[in-house]
């Protein structure tokens, strides 16, 4: 048996696979995010643990004599978590998040220095790990000098695990310190952000192994012999795992909470410019990269809470299929954007409202503002001689037919839809458990069975194209009137 945790921003998931991977159990555990200020976001690590306890709990009641087999454990975690040590181990302050934008300058400073995009394979955005040591640095002086050991999310949960500190490659890749191409950290990069590499975790693959479970959990769980951790990695290189996206060409497009669209690659290609994320695959030799929008069906949960209906019920008001496209334009930056303008302070916009424009015409205008910033992210992949023809479409937001049927056509590529059942960064990281203990990568790594796939409207194409050049016209007119 093996088993998937996967370290959510709003929740963990644990899953438990045989050796073919067959799903045998799955359980939940929910926690909150605190904002504290303005564009802060953070979490308590020790919540991570509770709900990796409450999780086993839950797979020991109901599948006792399969967990007692268990042999594997992978990890997968929202990426950037700024986690830090003392020289005891002990959390010195809440984690700050992917999604936290307060070290901004920070982040400036250091994309602006000679040779920190050429080593780490990208800009330095202010969601990643280092901009946000170089904050501690200025803002708590006292906690920074603490510092003995930087965690990202999922590695705290693996330190509880196997009392190692050691982290992977993908994951890694997203703190500004890792040298991308070589897979290795930096002594420049480090040294940038004033940071050491004694301070650092020890680097694996992530399909090799980063640990052993330790004995005490093993008999509280009631295992019978020894557990492998696998290195694992961060939340979408496992996602691709889960989705078998991980040979050259091979793609995914995520409708989630954020918006990806992501391209495994058979050797690295940067090009920060861009805007683009260049990170180690979880898996040995490969790389990926991806373009991020800070905010997809969190678009669409802003319109919920704001006309007082449920996301189901809005999307329930349009037709299943798409008819052109909409007189409102929605730039959908209500958190600020990754790719591909790395802009934190830019905000959200909707454009050409009319007196009779009511619910329907929001959520339509919602759900083509989040496909064209996705076309930006495909626009700019592009550019780093990545060819998709087709994409497997994942996340909540493929609940929505007309939303797949929109975004196909602005992408302009068929999106295959999964069929029911578990192939997202849980069963990834089980998968890379299988790898770590001996499995054979190619058989294990395989894509979801398909249960439709929804093709570009090939008559609206035009329309959509139009409707993208007022989209991409309207950004910088906004830009200018927020500086």
């Amino acid at each position: 048996m093996f088993l998937g945790l996967d370290v959510g921003t709003s929740g963990l998931r644990a899953l438990l696979a045989d050796e073919a991977g067959n799903v045998i159990g799955v359980a939940d555990a929910a926690y909150g995010v605190s904002h504290p200020q303005s564009g802060w976001s953070e979490q308590d690590p020790q919540d991570w643990i509770e709900a990796c306890k409450s999780a086993l709990a839950g797979l020991k009641a109901a599948h006792p004599t399969e967990l007692a087999a268990l042999r594997g454990i992978g990890l997968s975690g929202h990426m950037h978590g700024a986690t830090l040590l003392d020289a005891a181990g002990k959390v010195l302050r809440p984690c700050i998040l992917w999604n936290d934008t307060r070290s901004a300058t920070e982040a400036a400073a250091l994309d602006a220095m000679s040779g920190v995009r050429d080593l780490s394979g990208n800009i330095v955005f202010p969601g990643f790990t280092a901009p946000k040591l170089a904050w501690v640095k200025a803002h708590e002086p006292e906690i920074f000098a603490k510092v003995a050991k930087v965690l990202l999310p999922k590695d705290y949960v693996r330190y509880w695990l196997t009392g190692a500190y050691i982290s992977d490659m993908s994951d890694s890749a997203g703190t500004s310190w890792l040298d991308v191409g070589a897979r290795d950290w930096s002594e420049a990069l480090l040294d940038a952000s004033g940071m050491r590499r004694d301070q650092m975790p020890d680097l694996v693959e992530g399909a090799a192994p980063g640990g052993d479970l330790r004995g005490e959990l093993q008999r509280e769980w009631g295992i019978s012999g020894p557990v492998v951790v696998a290195g694992g990695g961060g939340d979408n290189a496992v996602a691709a795992c889960g989705a078998g996206c991980f040979r050259d060409g091979e793609g995914f497009v995520s409708l989630g909470t954020s918006g990806v669209l992501l391209a495994a690659k058979g050797q690295y290609q940067p090009d920060p410019a861009s805007a683009v994320h260049t990170f180690c695959h979880a898996v040995p030799d490969t790389w990926y990269q991806m373009g991020v929008i800070l905010a997809a069906t969190d678009c669409l949960n802003w319109l919920s809470r704001s006309l007082g209906q449920t996301p189901a019920a809005l999307a329930g008001l349009l037709p299943e299929r798409i008819a052109g496209p909409s007189s409102i334009t929605f730039l959908p930056y209500l958190s600020g954007e990754r790719t591909p303008h790395n802009d934190a302070r830019i905000r959200a916009t909707l454009a050409g409202l009319d007196i009779g424009d009511g619910p329907a015409e929001l959520t339509q205008a919602v759900m083509e503002g989040v496909a064209f910033a996705l076309r930006d992210c495909l626009e700019a992949l592009k550019g780093t001689q990545t060819d998709l023809t087709r994409l497997l479409a994942v996340g909540g937001g493929t609940q929505s037919r007309y939303w797949v049927e929109t975004l196909a056509t602005v992408l302009g590529l068929p999106l295959d839809i999964p069929d029911k059942g578990e192939f997202g960064a849980a069963l990834g990281a089980a998968r890379l458990a299988m790898a770590a203990t001996g499995g054979d990568l190619a058989s294990i790594m395989t894509a979801p069975p398909i249960a439709h796939t929804i093709d570009p409207r090939a008559d609206l194409a035009e329309a959509f194209d139009a409707s993208y050049a007022k989209y991409r016209a309207l950004y910088p007119s906004m830009k200018a009137l927020m500086t």
